[in-house]
């Protein structure tokens, strides 16, 4: 299966899309001077500075317990920071989900509700945001042929593989046809064929649509891949200790998996995530 194109008007677009208000390469999420530490002694996060602008794939690599998906929660609202500011399209985390400032994020896990097919699933955000049924079923027609998924509408998740319900979580979130998408180490559960394909399809994905990817991984491989750029963190309490571009056009294809680029870019943050994991 591959990820299709969404119909550009389909009703998940009408409903929850309005022309961008802000120039593609303007910052989405700025993170000025950013601490966390848990009530509980732990300093996640030093303070640290980045910006991520419109239609950026950026990947957060680090070794493990940095705090790179503590750095992913701050950025969906799901925690506060101890000290620093965080800003959302140049304003507070009030005015996200306005025209042109949705965000949505997928989990580590799939989280799928197993009681529940795989179009009740989906159409949770809208069920919660009290979308009229009709109009919801349109939208989570779309998002389940944007991933490939339609024949399954009627499916349990335990029916499904674990890429197929990693797929049913990004239908999910791409039911409300999101600007900014968070994604939290989403396909390292899955043996490496399967990885391999969705980040394709993932990527291929991003290349149609006006989207802002955050992606936390701890794969070097997946983040060359992907990435536009690749933030790099070091050891606990995080801080931002590196940064790469990866200057590779898209489509990306296997072939760039094999290329002497993509081995130059592996090797280059392999040496900086090592340098990272001593700091």
């Amino acid at each position: 299966m591959r990820f299709n194109r969404m119909p550009m008007d389909s009703e998940a677009a009408r409903l929850a899309r309005a022309p961008a208000q802000h120039a593609e390469g303007a910052p989405v999420i700025e993170l000025a001077a950013v601490e966390k530490t848990y009530p509980s002694g732990t300093r996640a996060l030093a303070p640290i500075d980045l910006v991520i602008r419109g239609r950026e794939f950026v990947t957060l690599l680090g070794p493990s317990g940095c705090g790179k998906s503590t750095l992913l929660r701050l950025a969906a609202g799901l925690d506060a920071p101890s000290a620093g500011r965080l800003r959302w399209w140049g304003q507070g985390f009030e005015t996200v989900g306005r025209p042109g400032q949705h965000l949505a994020m997928v989990f580590q896990q799939a989280t799928l509700m197993p009681w529940a097919r795989v179009a009740a699933n989906v159409r949770l955000p809208l069920d919660l945001a009290r979308v009229a049924r009709p109009a919801a079923d349109r939208a989570v027609a779309a998002a389940l042929e944007l991933v490939g998924l339609a024949p399954f509408a009627a499916s349990y998740p335990r029916e499904l593989s674990g890429g197929m319900q990693m797929r049913v979580s990004i239908a999910r979130a791409f039911v409300t046809d999101p600007d900014l998408l968070l994604m939290d180490e989403p396909f390292g559960a899955l043996d490496e064929i399967t990885r391999a394909k969705l980040d394709a399809d993932l990527a291929a994905l991003w290349g149609t649509r006006a989207l802002t990817v955050a992606f936390v991984t701890h794969s070097i491989y997946e983040a060359v891949f992907l990435s536009t750029r690749v933030v790099v963190l070091s050891a606990r309490p995080g801080r931002v200790v590196a940064e790469v571009a990866i200057g590779e056009p898209f489509p990306r294809t296997d072939a760039f998996r094999l290329s002497q680029r993509f081995a130059a870019f592996c090797a280059e943050l392999g040496g900086l995530l090592a340098s990272a994991a001593e700091t």
